[in-house]
């Protein structure tokens, strides 16, 4: 199957050919490289990362591979994931601000969790699996078949799946600054719906750094 990226590896390369700041901040960033850097030219792309050749200033050249982590799924993914990754690199060298997020947004997503996950989770742990009715003959076929246990601790998981993802969403508000108050919101409201916060939240964060650039270039 051909990467679809790879396939306009061409234009990519011209037009980034425009940007060698960005290069460069990659190469420094992403490839680790630590000595002064003169230009850098993008030699290859595809889904799963760059080839960068550097000029050194001391007149050597070298060549630094890119991993895009994770890949990207398709050719229209690729000026987003670029932009953001510039913004990462020039926020991780100093030349720009991380972005700070100062509100809270409760993403729909989330109410699917509250209305739909938890109820059938919250059913499979503790339908009473000796009542005939048949309302519960779902669970009684978990229990037959599985074990009457399942549900419970299937139940148990995701909340404490949900204590690790609040960890997580903690990390990206240290990091943004979001203050006490909105901060505290959003690691509650993880703990209640789980992933739908933390993703919604990395998502903002990712449209504040592309809009950083953007307003840059």
């Amino acid at each position: 199957m051909s990467d679809p990226v790879a396939e306009k590896s061409g234009f990519l390369r011209m037009y980034m050919s425009s940007h060698p700041d960005t290069l460069v901040a990659y190469a420094k960033w992403y490839g680790k490289i630590s000595e002064p850097i003169s230009s850098a030219e993008m030699s290859a792309i595809d889904t799963k990362g760059m080839t960068l050749s550097c000029k050194m200033r001391d007149g050597s050249t070298k060549d630094v591979r890119v991993v895009i982590d994770p890949p990207m799924t398709g050719y229209d993914d690729v000026k987003p994931r670029l932009l953001e990754m510039k913004a990462l690199a020039q926020e991780g060298l100093g030349m720009i601000k991380t972005p700070r997020i100062t509100s809270f947004q409760f993403p729909t997503a989330a109410l699917k969790v509250l209305f739909v996950v938890y109820p059938i989770l919250a059913y499979f742990a503790y339908a009473p699996v000796d009542d005939p009715s048949l309302l519960f003959l779902p669970a009684r076929l978990l229990a037959t078949y599985v074990g009457s246990s399942v549900g419970y601790w299937l139940f148990w998981s995701v909340n404490v799946t949900h204590v690790f993802e609040a960890i997580y969403t903690w990390s990206l508000c240290r990091r943004h600054e979001t203050g006490l108050f909105v901060g505290t919101v959003y690691i509650l409201a993880t703990l209640v719906f789980g992933y739908p916060i933390w993703t919604d939240l990395r998502k903002r964060i990712q449209n504040a750094r592309i809009g950083s650039v953007m307003k840059i270039e």
